[in-house]
C-alpha cells in the first residue's frame, strides 16, 4: 500500500510518498523508513509559503501500463513563477519496474491547469476512452475555472491514453457538487461513481454516497440517467 507521509519536524507541510506491506491487511510494516518518492525541485514546487500552504506530493495512484512499467500519479504543483498560484496544480509522475525504486518524471500536465491542486487522481479506461479523474475545492480554482465551473467538486477529462496527454481546457465538472475524493468503480460491466458526501445544506457529512451511474459525455464523465 502506498501512502502520503509527513513529519512533525516541518509541521506536516512537506509531503512524501511511502509504502507498507501486509500479509493479512491488518498488520502493516513499512517497506522503508525513508520516503520512496519525493518531489524533484527540477520540475515541482517545493515548500514556499509565499506560493502555497504546503509542499503538495500526495495521493499516489499506482498502475501497471502496457509498457510493462509501474506508473504513479501524484498530486503536485509545478515550479513556474509565470503562472498564477491557482494555475500550478499538476499531475506528478514517477515510474518503476519493481514498485520500490522510483524515478520521478516531468509532470504530465504542462502550462496553466486551472487548478491550484488536483487531488486524489485516478485514471481508468471507461467506455473505451482513457479518463483522468480528480477533485478540487472551490477556493483552489483559478479565476477562469471559477467562471467556467462555478464551484469545486469532482472533475474529469479524457486523454489519448492512460498517460495522456490530457488537455485541461477540456476538463468537465461532475454534476454532483456535494461529493468529493470519489472513485470510478466497475461493477458487473458498468461504471459508477462513489465518493464522500462533503457537505449537505452547508454541513459536513463525511459518509459515502450511493453509487452514481457513469458515462462519457463529450470530454469527461457525467451521470448516466438512462
Amino acid at each position: 500500500m502506498f501512502y502520503t507521509g509527513t513529519s512533525r519536524e516541518d509541521g506536516g507541510d512537506v509531503q512524501k510518498v511511502g509504502a507498507a506491506k501486509s500479509n493479512d491487511l491488518i498488520s502493516w510494516v513499512k517497506v522503508s523508513s525513508e520516503a520512496l518518492v519525493e518531489a524533484d525541485p527540477k520540475h515541482y514546487e517545493i515548500l514556499d509559503y509565499s506560493k502555497w500552504h504546503d509542499q503538495a506530493w500526495r495521493d499516489p495512484w499506482v498502475f501497471k501500463h502496457e509498457d510493462g512499467k509501474w506508473h504513479m500519479f501524484i498530486t503536485a504543483r509545478v515550479d513556474n513563477d509565470s503562472l498564477d498560484t491557482r494555475d500550478r496544480g499538476t499531475l506528478g509522475h514517477a515510474v518503476s519496474t519493481d514498485l520500490i525504486s522510483w524515478k520521478v518524471q516531468p509532470p504530465l500536465i504542462s502550462g496553466a491547469s486551472g487548478f491550484g491542486q488536483l487531488e486524489v487522481f485516478q485514471v481508468e479506461e471507461i467506455d473505451g476512452k482513457a479518463v483522468l479523474l480528480w477533485c478540487c475545492g472551490t477556493d483552489e480554482l483559478s479565476e477562469a475555472s471559477k467562471q467556467k465551473f462555478g464551484e469545486g467538486g469532482m472533475f474529469s477529462v479524457t486523454g489519448e491514453s492512460l498517460l495522456g496527454p490530457f488537455d485541461m481546457t477540456k476538463a468537465t465538472r461532475f454534476p454532483h457538487p456535494s461529493i468529493y475524493a470519489a472513485r470510478a468503480v466497475k461493477h458487473e460491466g458498468k461504471w459508477f461513481m462513489l465518493g464522500f458526501i462533503n457537505e449537505l445544506d452547508g454541513k459536513f457529512v463525511g459518509e459515502l454516497s450511493d453509487p452514481i451511474p457513469l458515462k462519457i459525455s463529450g470530454t469527461g464523465l457525467t451521470e448516466d440517467l438512462g
